[in-house]
C-alpha cells in the first residue's frame, strides 16, 4: 500500500502541470481526480489477482479504512454455517407460531436468550397489546344443486411428519368479520374493480350475494379484493388457489416439488393496512399497555364482510356446477371445467372469530457504536408464521440468526462497529405488519434523528434450488435509490452458491429471468419501485428513513400454507442451506459497511435519475398533458437535484481518497446526508391515507409499488387540480434537499488543504 499511496501522489501532480495552460482550474482538478482514481483502480485490480480482494475501494471509506473493513468482512464471512443455518430453521419450525400464540412466544424468548450468549447488548422484549383475531367456528357447505361440505384442512403426506400435527389451524383469514350468510355464489375472477365493472355490464349484480375470486391472474392482495368487494355490497368473499398460478400447471406439486398440491390452503391477513397498518385501534400511535385506543367499528382498516380462503379442491365443486354465462378467456383458470359467472349454486358459509386484545412480543438488541453510537442500523425479520413458516419467514429467521452470531462472534474479537447495530424479531408481521409499526411509532422521534437504514428479510429463500437450474435462486433485493449502488458494490464481495460471485449470479439471473440477450447494467439490478406488504413499511413510508430488502426467489407455490414448512425448504427450497449462508454474508456486509463507512454511502445522483425515470414514465403511462398538468418545473428541480447530489458525491470522493477530511466535517456532512432522506416526508401524508407521508414511495392498495403517490393517484383520477398541488409539494421538496446539498458541498471544500 505504501507504494501505492507514492503513486497516487505522483501520477495527480504530473498530469496538472502538464495541462494547467489549456484547462481551467477546476475542470483540471477533476479531471485530474478521475484520471488518478482509474490508475488507482487498474492497480488495485492488478494487485487482487495475486492477492485477497482487500484493497478494492469502497463507496464512503478512505483507502486505509477500506483496507481495515476488507479484513473485518473477510473475517465476518467465515463465520456463517449451512449446518447451523440449518439447525436454526428446524428450531424455528418444529411446530406452527402464529402470532400470539404459546409457541410464537416460547421463540421470543428463545431469540432473546440467544442473542444474549451471542453478547449482544441491552437484549429486551417489548410488549404491545393489539386487537388480534383467531377463528372458533369455520364452516362452508354448498346447499344446492347438490350437496357438499368443504374439508377447509390441508391433507397430510407420510413423507413429511409435520404436516400431521393436530395444531395446524384450518383455513381462515386473520381479521375477517363474523357473519352467517347463506346467497348464491358469483364467481369474479380475481375480484379487482375491472372485473366487477365486466360483471355489471354482463347484467349479474353482486350485491348480497358470495364472491368466488381467485388469488392472482393479475395479483392484488387479499385485503383489497375484500375492500372491493365489500364497497361492491357482497355479503361474503371467498378466495382460492388456482393451479394455473401456484398449482399443477407451473411443474411437480408437493412433496415432490415446490407446487401447492390440490389442498393447500393460502391463509393470511385481510386488514386494510394499505391504508393505516399495525393495531387497528391505535392507527397513528403505539399500542403499548394502557395505550388510548379507538373503537374496532371506527378502524379503518377492518373489512365488514366475512372472508375464507379455499384450496382448489374444495372451490372446483363450486365452479363446476354453475350453469350460467361462460366467462371470457382470460377469466379461465386451470381446472378441467368451464369458468362461469353464475348459476344454480347456493352456499351457506359460516365465520364465527375471536377478535380480543392479546400481547405481541418484539425482541431487540444491540452492539453499541464504538464512535458513533447515536446513529443506528437496523436489522429485522418477523417470527410469526401463518403455520410452521419454511419460507415465510423461518428462511429469513435462520439467516438472521446465522447474521447476529457472526456480528457477535466479531464482538467477541474485540470488532466493534464505529455505528450502533440493532436488530429485531417482529411479531404480528402477518397481522398488518404490526410489531414493527408499533416499534416503530413508539421510537419514532429517536428512528427520525438516528436511523441510517434499516435492513429488512421477511423470506431470505423463497424459491426452490432443486429447480432453479444451472444459474441459480434469482437474487431479488429492493432498496432507496440512493442505497442501490453501494448494494451492488457490495454484492461482488459476496460468493454466490453456484460458486460466482454473488454480483455475477445477480446479472445472470436477471438476464436470464428477463430473456434479454445482455446482460443488464449495474444500475438496473436493484428494484427501486418499494410496495409494501413487509416490515420496513413503517420505516420508509412513515418515518422516512431508507430501507433495504433482501432475499432469493423461485418456484415457490406453497404460500402462507402448512407445507410451507422444513420439509419443503430441506428437500426442495435450498436442501444445503447454502442459500441461506449467502444471504446472511450479504446482508451482513451491508450492515458493516453502513455501520463502517466514514461517509454514509448515499448516491443522491443516482436517486435523482432513477426519480426523473419514475416521472417520466408517470406522464407517459398516464398521457399527462402539460396543459392540465405542468410538469416541466418539477422536471428541472429533479436535474438540479441530480447534479447536486454528482458534485457532492465526486467532491467527497476526492477528499476521502486523500485522507484529507477531518472526523468533525465527515460527522457535519453525514449529519446532512441522513436529514435528506427525512425530507421526502409531508406531515400531511397522501390525501386519504395520512399515516403514509412519503412524497415518493408508497404502495397501492394492491401492495403493488407506486411513486409519487400523491401525484400518480391524482393524475390516475384525472384529478388536475389535487395533482398540480401534489406537483407542487414535490417542487418544494426536492428543491429543499438540493439546497441541503449545496450547502453540504460548499462546506465539505471550505478550508480545504
Amino acid at each position: 500500500m505504501r507504494c501505492l499511496s507514492a503513486l497516487f501522489r505522483l501520477r495527480p501532480g504530473r498530469f496538472l502541470l502538464e495541462n494547467k495552460i489549456t484547462m481551467p482550474l477546476r475542470a483540471r482538478n477533476l479531471y485530474a481526480f478521475f484520471v488518478s482514481f482509474l490508475v488507482l483502480a487498474f492497480v488495485l485490480s492488478a494487485e487482487q489477482q495475486q492477492s485477497p480482494p482487500s484493497s478494492s475501494p469502497i463507496l464512503g471509506f478512505s483507502p486505509q479504512h477500506a483496507a481495515a473493513e476488507h479484513q473485518i468482512e473477510s473475517m465476518f464471512q467465515s463465520i456463517p454455517s449451512p449446518d447451523k443455518a440449518r439447525e436454526w430453521h428446524r428450531t424455528f419450525t418444529a411446530e406452527p407460531h402464529p402470532a400470539a400464540s404459546g409457541r410464537n412466544n416460547q421463540l421470543a424468548d428463545l431469540v432473546a436468550d440467544e442473542w444474549r450468549k451471542q453478547g449482544w447488548e441491552e437484549v429486551t422484549l417489548r410488549r404491545y397489546d393489539v386487537l388480534h383475531s383467531r377463528p372458533r367456528n369455520i364452516s362452508l357447505e354448498m346447499t344446492e344443486p347438490v350437496h357438499f361440505t368443504a374439508s377447509l384442512r390441508e391433507d397430510a403426506y407420510d413423507a413429511d411428519p409435520d404436516t400431521k400435527n393436530p395444531a395446524v389451524s384450518g383455513s381462515y383469514f386473520g381479521y375477517s368479520a363474523s357473519g352467517d350468510v347463506t346467497a348464491e355464489v358469483i364467481y369474479a375472477h380475481s375480484g379487482n374493480p375491472e372485473d366487477y365493472d365486466l360483471l355489471r355490464k354482463s347484467g349479474i349484480n353482486v350485491k348480497g350475494k358470495i364472491v368466488l375470486v381467485r388469488y392472482s391472474n393479475p395479483y392484488s392482495y387479499r385485503g383489497f379484493k375484500a375492500l372491493t368487494a365489500e364497497r361492491q355490497g357482497v355479503a361474503a368473499l371467498l378466495i382460492y388457489s388456482d393451479p394455473a398460478e401456484d398449482g399443477y400447471t407451473k411443474g411437480k406439486i408437493f412433496p415432490d416439488g415446490p407446487w401447492g398440491p390440490e389442498s393447500h390452503i393460502q391463509r393470511g391477513a385481510i386488514t386494510y393496512d394499505y391504508i393505516v397498518p399495525g393495531d387497528p385501534t391505535t392507527p397513528g400511535w403505539a399500542s403499548v399497555p394502557g395505550a388510548q385506543r379507538i373503537p374496532p367499528e371506527e378502524a379503518r382498516s377492518l373489512p365488514k364482510i366475512p372472508a375464507l380462503p379455499l384450496s382448489w379442491r374444495d372451490a372446483k365443486p363450486l365452479l363446476e356446477n354453475m350453469n350460467g354465462p361462460e366467462a371470457p378467456r382470460d377469466w379461465q383458470g386451470a381446472l378441467p371445467i368451464r369458468y362461469r359467472f353464475t348459476g344454480a349454486v347456493k352456499v351457506h358459509v359460516k365465520v364465527d372469530m375471536d377478535t380480543s386484545m392479546r400481547a405481541y412480543t418484539v425482541v431487540e438488541a444491540r452492539i453499541r457504536g464504538s464512535e458513533v453510537p447515536d446513529e443506528w442500523v437496523l436489522l429485522g425479520n418477523h417470527r410469526d408464521a401463518w403455520a410452521f413458516g419454511g419460507v415465510d419467514p423461518s428462511s429469513g429467521t435462520a439467516s438472521m440468526m446465522e447474521l447476529t452470531r457472526s456480528l457477535g462472534e466479531l464482538k467477541k474479537r474485540d470488532v466493534r462497529p464505529r455505528r450502533t447495530i440493532v436488530v429485531c424479531s417482529w411479531d404480528g408481521e402477518e397481522y398488518a405488519l404490526t410489531g414493527s409499526t408499533e416499534w416503530g411509532e413508539q421510537f419514532a422521534d429517536d428512528l427520525k434523528k438516528k436511523l441510517v437504514a434499516y435492513l429488512n428479510v421477511d423470506e431470505s429463500v423463497a424459491g426452490a434450488a432443486t429447480t432453479a437450474g444451472p444459474d441459480g435462486l434469482s437474487f431479488s433485493p429492493s432498496a432507496v435509490a440512493s442505497l442501490a449502488p453501494m448494494l451492488v458494490e457490495a454484492s461482488k464481495d459476496v460468493r454466490a452458491p453456484s460458486e460466482k460471485s454473488l454480483y455475477e449470479a445477480w446479472r445472470a439471473t436477471t438476464m436470464r429471468d428477463s430473456k434479454a440477450s445482455a446482460p443488464p447494467f449495474d444500475s438496473a439490478l436493484v428494484e427501486t419501485r418499494i410496495g409494501s406488504g413487509s416490515d420496513h413499511t413503517v420505516f420508509l413510508n412513515h418515518l422516512g428513513r431508507p430501507v433495504i430488502n433482501l432475499g432469493f426467489t423461485g418456484d415457490y407455490g406453497v404460500y402462507h400454507s402448512m407445507y410451507d414448512d422444513h420439509y419443503w425448504m430441506s428437500h426442495i427450497g435450498d436442501p444445503a442451506f447454502e442459500y441461506h449462508v449467502a444471504l446472511t454474508r450479504i446482508w451482513g456486509l451491508v450492515a458493516l459497511r453502513l455501520a463502517n463507512a466514514d461517509i454514509l454511502p448515499f448516491d443522491f445522483g443516482f436517486n435523482a435519475s432513477t426519480l426523473e425515470r419514475f416521472l417520466r414514465e408517470l406522464e407517459q403511462k398516464n398521457k399527462v398533458e402539460p396543459r392540465l398538468l405542468p410538469l416541466k418545473r418539477l422536471h428541472a428541480r429533479i436535474a438540479e437535484f441530480e447534479k447536486a447530489g454528482n458534485l457532492l458525491r465526486d467532491a467527497v470522493a476526492y477528499d476521502l481518497l486523500s485522507g484529507s477530511a477531518s472526523p468533525q466535517k465527515i460527522q457535519r456532512l453525514n449529519e446532512e446526508l441522513l436529514q435528506v432522506e427525512s425530507n421526502w416526508l409531508d406531515p400531511a401524508g397522501i390525501p386519504g391515507r395520512p399515516w403514509f407521508q412519503h412524497l415518493l414511495y408508497s404502495s397501492r392498495y394492491t401492495y403493488a409499488h407506486l411513486e409519487f403517490p400523491g401525484l400518480a393517484e391524482a393524475v390516475e383520477r384525472h384529478d388536475w387540480k389535487l395533482g398540480t398541488q401534489q406537483a407542487v409539494l414535490l417542487e418544494r421538496a426536492v428543491e429543499k434537499n438540493t439546497r441541503l446539498l449545496r450547502s453540504a458541498q460548499s462546506s465539505w471544500e471550505k478550508n480545504r488543504p
